[in-house]
């Protein structure tokens, strides 16, 4: 009788907690799911809200006399623009208005479709690429801002499919209008782009980084003074100091790690306002990584990438 007592007690005893266990794992605040990103922000669509909002800025900055902002990156999440600024400005010109501090700045998409003055073209920010996704929301990052190389590493395949699509956007997409861009040594084969994209004047090769940098040095493609498309362009120099310079785009050179001279002088040819993207582990600058899921680790830089944009499409 007691055996049969105590294994009462001792069955009610559990029942109570499994049922204190369920009510426990029920009341704990969960994550919410992930959101999945419109339409909207998936389109190249995206890519011309980018660049309206990016034009808007740079005309209201020209009109009323200001610096540019000194921003590295754009959240695009359909309903609101926001760019994301290293040097906080808690001034912010209309219809733009200041967050977290001066941080960040944001105008709706109503409001950027109102409208509005002119814009100017956004040459100042023309080497501005998408990233990938956080979530819901299009990331695009300034690669100009990085004080030396970007290197990418990961598995080689989704290495490369970033890299394809970065180059593809910087030659195709409307905010990256007149960036010049040149593919090194053996990614100038014709195995990291086919397609239309190859045929762009702005498109050129070189089998060597010094010779990259030195065609971008001695002119190579940039725009002839007194172009209707060109009234200025501006180069960042230090910080959010920006000087304009008259008939020169942003260059972007693309090169595989194994190409890279290892003297320390060997990038002394990259001018500021430029960017290099290396296909592999370069010891400056910016370190990004890809995930086996498809995210992008993207070091201090501090930006969350959920899915690459090699694979949005």
């Amino acid at each position: 009788m007691i055996w049969y007592v105590l294994a009462v007690v001792l069955g009610l005893a559990l029942i109570c907690a499994v049922i204190a266990l369920i009510v426990t794992e029920r009341r704990r605040p969960r994550k919410p799911k992930p959101v999945a990103p419109s339409a909207a922000v998936l389109s190249r669509g995206a890519l011309d809200v980018v660049n309206a909002g990016l034009r808007r800025l740079t005309g209201e900055c020209l009109r009323s006399g200001r610096s540019l902002p000194d921003l590295y990156a754009v959240v695009y999440s359909e309903k609101r623009l926001g760019l994301l600024l290293a040097a906080p400005e808690e001034q912010a010109p209309a219809p733009w208005t200041a967050e977290q501090d001066g941080e960040r700045w944001v105008i709706s998409t109503d409001d950027l479709h109102r409208p509005g003055p002119e814009g100017e073209p956004a040459l100042p920010y023309a080497l501005t690429v998408t990233l990938g996704l956080d979530g819901p929301d299009r990331v695009l990052v300034d690669l100009s801002r990085a004080t030396g190389a970007v290197s990418l590493t990961g598995a080689p395949e989704e290495v490369r499919k970033l890299v394809r699509t970065i180059v593809v956007e910087a030659l195709a997409g409307p905010v990256g209008a007149l960036a010049q861009v040149t593919l090194v040594g053996s990614l100038s084969d014709g195995t990291l782009l086919h397609g239309d994209e190859t045929r762009s004047s702005r498109l050129h090769s070189a089998a060597s980084l010094e010779e990259a940098f030195a065609g971008a040095a001695s002119g190579a493609g940039a725009q002839e003074p007194g172009s209707p498309e060109v009234t200025q362009i501006f180069r960042l120099i230090e910080g959010s100091s920006r000087l304009a310079v008259q008939g020169e785009a942003p260059h972007l050179f693309v090169v595989d790690a194994s190409q890279l001279p290892r003297r320390e002088s060997a990038l002394a040819g990259l001018r500021r306002g430029d960017a290099l993207l290396v296909l592999g582990e370069a010891a400056t600058g910016w370190r990004w990584r890809i995930g086996p899921d498809g995210s992008l680790d993207t070091g201090p830089l501090g930006l969350q990438i959920t899915r690459h944009a090699g694979r949005m499409a």
